[in-house]
């Protein structure tokens, strides 16, 4: 049984907690410089060129690459056979406490009822999974509420099938309009329950941009869904052109044969992203 102290995972989550609120991934960038190469639209080309500016000033002089700094939502994979001396769940929310506050990055998490800011940017939002193995993966998700706020559940009828699924994706992206700042990356979590369904639509999320699904079916859906999605013109920043959205991720999972839950989560595109194992 490996022994990880609880002081260990409190630094490594306050460290790619302020890394991810000033430096974008390679595959963001990367997606953004393929968008803008491929943009037909001269306006929405020279917005993309100022959200590359945008990035590297940020990255370069340590500053929010957005003043919206999210909501810490974290993934945590713990090995069954580590054994954390301390509280796991303490650790990582002093870690996001200790990043937000060391790397002056907004705070905006507050009460639901009295709108009270907790100062803290915390409690971050966890999801633990157990996994095989002696080490702890840890994935954070700043997640802007822009974007948060366009996305959507449903529960559909079986009998809405395929098609039903794909025209709830692609009409929850598209009605968006500007408001999730495009272009943009799509979680969808399709199967499962409600719950299930809305957490494999955000787990979407952490995978790299553009990597498609290891189940062909899959990968061929997330490649027709991003192409409808992509004609119907809304373009960067609701203003018109080929890219409003970067890509599409599906996660599914067997649902109960009367059920068919499909969720929508969507990410702006200064997509922040950080991940560390332990």
């Amino acid at each position: 049984m490996r022994e990880i102290e609880s002081a260990a995972i409190t630094e490594a989550v306050k460290n790619i907690t302020m890394a991810a609120g000033c430096d974008l991934e390679p595959d963001i960038l990367e997606g953004l410089l393929k968008a803008r190469d491929r943009e037909t639209s001269p306006l929405a080309r020279n917005i993309l060129e100022l959200f590359l500016l945008n990035a590297d000033v940020a990255s370069r002089e340590k500053i929010p690459v957005c003043q919206d700094t999210g909501v810490a939502v974290v993934f945590v994979e713990l090995g069954q056979d580590v054994h954390v001396v301390g509280d796991l769940n303490d650790a990582i929310q002093k870690g996001i406490k200790e990043g937000y506050g060391e790397g002056y990055l907004r705070k905006s998490v507050c009460d639901p009822i009295t709108r009270v800011n907790t100062g803290t940017n915390t409690p971050a939002v966890i999801h633990f999974e157990l996994v095989p193995g002696s080490k702890i993966k840890i994935f954070m998700l700043p997640k802007g509420c822009g974007s948060e706020n366009m996305s959507g559940l449903t529960m559909l009828p079986p009998s809405a099938g395929l098609k039903g699924m794909v025209d709830f994706v692609v009409n929850q992206a598209v009605n968006a309009g500007p408001n999730p700042c495009p272009p943009i990356l799509v979680g969808v979590g399709m199967g499962g329950t409600f719950e299930k369904a809305a957490i494999l639509a955000k787990k979407a999320l952490t995978r790299s941009l553009g990597k498609a699904s290891p189940r062909q079916d899959v990968a061929a859906l997330e490649e027709e869904i991003l192409d409808k999605i992509n004609e119907m013109g809304q373009g960067v920043q609701g203003l018109g052109g080929v890219n409003t959205a970067l890509a599409v991720h599906i996660e599914s999972f067997p649902s109960h044969i009367a059920s068919l839950p499909v969720a929508v989560n969507i990410q702006c595109h200064a997509h922040r992203h950080k991940e560390i194992t332990i």
